[in-house]
């Protein structure tokens, strides 16, 4: 295999994981049927595939780029149901801050996914350095939200 063909793997994995978690992610859950367990779980399997897209994404162009900003809007979309109140257990690593700080918390969030939507302009307009910009964004955002939000 040679070093070109690398990214081509790295960036249809990207794109099949991302399909894979938008047919069957967390949004397909109504809030109101989602236990505490459910959305645990839910939490662990997007914050995995936040990290997973993320570490590939400055790799990443075209369609592939595209993909990875768009399993990111899409996960980032799923916090406020996934975070709402009352679904956690003792075993969380989610600090009860996130409820006492709502407010501070979405924000973070809504800029994680702000940053996601224009990585996803970048990407299709081809615009590498506004894409770099939008992922070191989301890199910030998720390091600041677990700095603060997470135990």
């Amino acid at each position: 295999m040679s070093f070109r063909t690398i990214p081509s793997i790295v960036a249809a994995g990207v794109f099949a994981v991302g399909l894979a978690f938008g047919a069957a992610g967390p949004h397909v859950v109504a809030q109101d049927t989602l236990t505490p367990e459910a959305a645990v779980a839910a939490r662990i399997a997007v914050m995995k595939s936040n990290g997973a897209t993320l570490r590939s994404a400055g790799g990443l162009t075209g369609d592939a780029a595209v993909a990875a900003m768009t399993t990111l809007s899409n996960n980032f979309a799923q916090y406020p149901t996934l975070f709402a109140e009352g679904l956690t257990t003792p075993d969380s690593e989610a600090l009860p801050l996130i409820w006492e700080d709502w407010a501070g918390f979405i924000a973070i969030v809504d800029g994680a996914k702000a940053a996601a939507d224009a990585g996803i302009a970048a990407a299709q307009s081809g615009d590498t350095a506004a894409y770099m910009q939008a992922v070191q964004q989301i890199g910030q955002a998720c390091g600041s939200c677990h700095g603060k939000y997470r135990s």
